[in-house]
């Protein structure tokens, strides 16, 4: 018996030893890790386009690349001082490179990383040069570069009067607060006033103030309003785009994002592209060495137009006459129904 039970333990020691050295021989060496603090302004349909792009794509090159690419999101809601904390967080965790989506955020980004030259990639920075985050497009000259959503007004100013050329009175509609509207609203104003179009400007920092601005360009007899990539519209369009619909009163923005809340057209950039191409430019300062200071701003003009079918039914006109209106001053015409989120 004696016997029997030494052998038995002779044979689970063999097995053990065995199992031992089949799991040396199977170790993976260590896998690379970078971490990335990505910050969010506000929680709207644009941005958020954004941050799933960069997060989908940051995720694909892990996998491609075999290395790991820690995330750590976070949003902080138009709140300055959560957005310093949440910065002061990614700083505290040592992340290897930062990215703000906004231009807020970017700018606090670049505030906060002066002495430490934590890498910084904006997203949808409407004037990166104007707000100084930038020297330059082409060389920004620090350690901030990033994408612009960069909003060609005149573009949208020509679908406005492609759609009525006898429009007499414009409204304007934004948030004085919001850097992105600041260079395409005066464009705006310029290019009306040289068309001796009266302009009507009402606005709004939150979501009551801006429907109350819209039902002010109701009561002032607009005939259609333009809002830039504004962030506080944009969060605020579901609660105004009825008001403006029932008004017969056509709201142009600077965003498809728009459209899908319920705007009757958006027209610019593609914000999926835009996500993809800022993870592109953080993997290539990660993985290959490329230099902030150095990375020219990504820009993006594709020219299309998004049009809400919905909003067309309510202002009288249909979908495929108003794609042909719109053709010759846009490379494409897309249409789009009105819900939440892409």
């Amino acid at each position: 018996m004696k016997r029997f039970t030494a052998l038995v333990l002779a044979l689970v020691c063999i097995v053990c030893l065995a199992g031992c050295g089949s799991t040396a021989q199977t170790a993976q060496p260590d896998v690379t890790t970078y971490k990335v603090g990505i910050c969010n302004y506000v929680d709207d349909a644009s941005l958020n386009q954004i941050i799933e792009n960069i997060t989908n794509t940051l995720d694909a090159v892990s996998k491609e690349k075999g290395v790991e690419i820690k995330v750590s999101l976070d949003n902080c809601n138009a709140d300055a001082s959560v957005m310093e904390q949440i910065i002061s967080n990614f700083i505290a965790e040592k992340v290897d490179i930062m990215i703000g989506v906004a231009t807020p955020v970017a700018m606090r980004m670049q505030a906060l990383t002066e002495d430490n030259g934590i890498p910084v990639v904006f997203a949808a920075v409407s004037d990166p040069v104007a707000t100084g985050l930038v020297e330059s497009l082409e060389a920004p000259g620090a350690n901030v570069t990033g994408t612009s959503d960069y909003l060609d007004t005149d573009a949208i100013m020509n679908l406005i009067f492609a759609y009525n050329a006898d429009i007499k009175k414009v409204g304007l509609l934004y948030d004085v607060g919001q850097d992105s509207s600041a260079t395409p609203i005066a464009a705006a104003r310029k290019y009306l006033e040289d068309k001796g179009i009266e302009i009507v400007e009402h606005t709004g920092a939150t979501n009551d103030e801006v429907l109350l601005a819209a039902q002010a360009m109701v009561a002032d007899g607009v005939e259609a309003v333009f809002t830039p990539t504004d962030n506080t519209v944009m969060t605020a369009e579901l609660a105004i785009y009825e008001t403006l619909a029932d008004a017969k009163i056509p709201h142009f923005t600077g965003a498809d994002s728009f459209a899908l809340n319920g705007a009757f057209l958006g027209y610019g950039v593609d914000y999926a592209n835009l996500g993809v191409e800022t993870a592109n430019m953080v993997v290539e300062i990660l993985m290959n060495g490329a230099k902030p200071a150095e990375t020219a701003v990504r820009t993006f003009d594709n020219g299309t137009a998004t049009v809400n079918t919905e909003i067309c039914e309510k202002l009288g006109v249909s979908f495929d006459e108003i794609s042909k209106t719109f053709e010759p001053f846009c490379t494409k015409v897309n249409s789009i129904t009105t819900a939440e989120s892409f």
